[in-house]
């Protein structure tokens, strides 16, 4: 028993209301610092927006829901130990991988042993979810070759390229967006189409010139550029300077306004990236996040953002579903999610931990990035 005021009440009654008083953590990685700062700036801010959205609307099951947030710095090492914390002091119930793909790699399998639900933002390797092997582990953002297949469609079908250099990062990310590319090339919706050339740099290439000289002599109508905003930006602002006319289309790791600032606004404009978020959607759900991001932040959002919100939302809707903190009731719920009305899309299902959702073609005019096209092709889109 236990004395509050005059009356005493048994102690598994107080326990019981001290339960009830508890958040409903789930966990979240991000770089924070380190070279993809601003998509930790990103992730971190969409996560305090879709937190507030929960806690304001009455949270999930009778509580709150927190963000337990730690700063990976996109290292495998920084994250796998931040993981077990995650996973044994803080005890989430849940967890959005808003790294990279190396460091959402790392954690994929520890996630997936302890039976903690893991939803990927925008990790794009395969190995995040291993084929569906780790059964506890999603994917709401695309997997690099979905993307990369999306890219190549795009050059081809709604570009109408007919000569196109290949310049992509020697990394996880690049690797998968250039593989998906071949396949797209090498099948038949290649045809009318050549690859005139395939080059890739380190990720901490700062100087691409000798890349594009290369590029400049094979004459090409198009250039896909597979790298991140920090990469792409300073590529295609060299190109220009050098005289280099080609249509550049790359993905979604240029899918930030960091790009446009970085590549300055006249090189930057008709930039053409394939990404999950679509500026110009009519949708409440997307007028609100972005009319709301810019508002709170003064900074307008991206894929990274948009990306990690729908991550957080995803999670609260299967444990709202589930109507249980159970990892495997959560689990289940998200495996079986249907036309779920994400911010990045309606998310038709998931197939073997990967997403299944329309690819959006996004330009950039006049600074900002706007609707140039959609990939719905269930060739390409589905996994």
């Amino acid at each position: 028993m236990k004395r509050i005021g005059t009356l005493l009440i048994p102690m598994a009654l107080v326990a019981g209301t001290a339960v009830q008083a508890q958040t409903v953590k789930i966990g979240v990685l991000a770089p924070i610092t380190g070279f993809a700062a601003s998509d930790g700036a990103s992730v971190k801010n969409s996560i305090k927006l879709a937190v507030d959205a929960v806690n304001a609307s009455g949270g999930v099951l009778g509580r709150k829901v927190e963000a337990v947030i730690y700063d990976d710095a996109a290292d495998p090492k920084q994250a796998t130990a931040l993981a077990r914390k995650l996973i044994e002091q803080d005890q989430v119930k849940a967890f959005v991988a808003g790294s990279y793909s190396m460091p959402s790699r790392a954690v994929a399998p520890l996630f997936n042993d302890e039976k903690i639900p893991l939803v990927a933002a925008y990790a794009v390797h395969p190995d995040v979810t291993s084929g569906g092997k780790f059964s506890y582990c999603f994917r709401n953002g695309f997997l690099g070759t979905v993307e990369g297949k999306a890219g190549g469609y795009t050059c081809v079908k709604i570009l109408k390229g007919k000569r196109i250099a290949v310049l992509t990062s020697d990394n996880d990310f690049g690797k998968e967006m250039a593989a998906g590319f071949k396949s797209f090339m090498e099948g038949p919706g290649g045809q009318g189409a050549q690859v005139v050339s395939y080059q890739t740099y380190p990720m901490s290439e700062k100087d691409y010139k000798p890349y594009l000289s290369r590029i400049k002599g094979e004459n090409p109508d198009m250039i896909f550029s597979g790298g991140y905003y920090f990469q792409s930006g300073p590529m295609v602002k060299q190109a220009r300077e050098m005289g280099i006319t080609a249509q550049f289309v790359g993905e979604e790791g240029a899918d930030s306004p960091e790009f446009v600032a970085i590549a300055g606004k006249a090189a930057a404009e008709g930039f053409v990236i394939t990404t999950n978020l679509n500026r110009d959607d009519s949708r409440p759900i997307v007028k609100a996040f972005l009319k709301n991001y810019a508002a709170e932040f003064k900074i307008s959002p991206d894929m990274v953002g948009a990306s990690s919100y729908d991550a957080f939302m995803i999670i609260v809707d299967a444990i709202k579903r589930a109507n249980s903190l159970d990892g495997a009731a959560i689990q289940k719920a998200i495996a079986n999610i249907k036309d779920y009305n994400g911010l990045t899309g309606m998310i038709r299902s998931f197939h073997n931990g990967e997403v299944v959702k329309d690819v959006q073609v996004q330009v950039v005019k006049n600074g900002e990035f706007h609707y140039k096209g959609v990939v719905t092709d269930p060739a390409l889109i589905h996994p």
